[in-house]
């Protein structure tokens, strides 16, 4: 839904569909027509709904059928909807099995993850309403260790500037302005806003993807500097950035400083123990589970310690003996951003809180999307809502704080 009015424009708010399990276009079409009604009732029934859609790669190549895109435009037609951004993360299952640093495979070394995303972003061009900016979330590069030398990361950066030429070659053809949105995350090669912001000052801006981009599309130098700012974008993950102890402010001027537009901004909240003890590591056992990852980030007096899986970090832990400094864990779980305590623990709600304070008088994002996509994993106590009723009480928090 379009928050603010006419002369104070807030951006675009919906959730990603990416909490509905489904990696078939029928899945998620059923997700849809059984979820969305309601909720646009419920939070806009005067005004358009808009929607965050995930789309496996499977769903991807289906919506592309004629017969299904023709159903679908209906479907939005009928209900008052439109998709203002897809999350092209996730290429394959992302539910009811093992995903883990698997999803982030197709990485952007990989000409399967541009395949991919050129056909996310030709199937956007089908139904994204005339004006509007589209945007695509989309991995961090890869998962770190996959970066192993300079040819992979040139490999990654070829790939993404072969992107933005299909991005801007789409816009000649059909109208539709369409942005990648690349979304830094714990343990990734673009894992802090410090890294995202000299990724694409130093390559994804740099002259050699300049010269790459102008003689794909058979223009200058400049002009392929300017589109390469366009269609290159940040996904920001607030659950993502607060884990890693950024600033809110001051990584979101690092990011503005450097030329680089948010194209989204992904409201989600993780974990935060303050003083972790090995007292407390049986309450962590309720966030224990075997399909996502759940990267942790610790501070100790100034030191910083970065595990891939909370278990990793749960060994550690265990392995040494009680530090006379309690750290503080924070967590890469996404929990309900309406909680700010979670019986023995705390959540990262108040970096969101910064976030839309900020916000309120200087749009970060024309694209904001609520992502907890956790809710089938998440301990019991913190799933009584049933799940509609969660993703209305979610984005009303936004709005409701927003407007306080």
């Amino acid at each position: 839904m379009k928050l603010g009015n006419n002369s104070s424009s807030l951006g675009h708010l919906s959730y990603c569909s990416n909490i509905h399990a489904g990696e078939s276009w029928r899945e998620v079409s059923d997700n849809l027509k059984q979820y969305i009604p309601d909720i646009k009732a419920s939070l806009s029934p005067n005004a358009a709904f808009g929607i965050g859609l995930r789309l496996s790669a499977q769903a991807a190549t289906s919506l592309s059928d004629a017969n299904n895109m023709q159903h679908f435009k209906s479907f939005l037609h009928n209900n008052d909807c439109y998709v203002f951004t897809i999350n092209g993360f996730p290429y394959g299952p992302f539910h009811g099995t093992r995903v883990k640093e698997e999803v982030y495979l197709p990485d952007w070394k990989d000409p399967e993850r541009l395949r991919y995303t050129n056909e996310l972003a030709d199937v956007f061009a089908q139904f994204l309403p005339t004006g509007q900016t589209g945007s695509i979330s989309t991995v961090p590069g890869a998962f770190k260790a996959n970066i192993r030398n300079q040819d992979d990361l040139n490999s990654m950066t070829e790939l993404f500037v072969r992107h933005v030429a299909h991005l801007v070659q789409l816009e000649q053809q059909t109208g539709a302005h369409i942005v990648l949105a690349i979304e830094p995350e714990p343990c990734c090669f673009l894992e802090t806003i410090e890294e995202s912001v000299n990724y694409f000052t130093q390559h994804l801006f740099a002259p050699a993807a300049c010269e790459q981009l102008a003689q794909l599309l058979n223009i200058g130098s400049s002009e392929a500097l300017t589109l390469l700012r366009t269609h290159l974008t940040l996904c920001l993950d607030l659950c993502h950035a607060a884990v890693e102890f950024e600033q809110c402010k001051s990584c979101l001027d690092a990011i503005s400083a450097a030329g680089i537009t948010i194209g989204k901004l992904q409201i989600s909240a993780g974990l935060r123990i303050k003083n972790v003890s090995k007292s407390q590591l049986g309450f962590l056992e309720p966030y224990l589970d075997s399909v996502y990852l759940h990267q942790v980030v610790e501070h100790n007096n100034g030191q910083v310690n970065r595990y891939t899986d909370l278990p990793d970090a749960i060994a550690a832990l265990n392995k040494n003996a009680e530090p006379n400094n309690l750290p503080e864990w924070r967590v890469h779980f996404h929990v309900p951003i309406f909680m700010d305590t979670l019986a023995h623990f705390d959540s990262t709600q108040f970096f969101i809180r910064e976030a839309l304070a900020i916000h309120k008088h200087t749009p970060i994002s024309e694209h904001l999307e609520v992502e907890t996509y956790t809710w089938d994993v998440l301990p019991e106590t913190l799933r009584s809502l049933p799940i509609e009723k969660a993703i209305e009480r979610e984005l009303t928090w936004v709005i409701d704080t927003l407007n306080a």
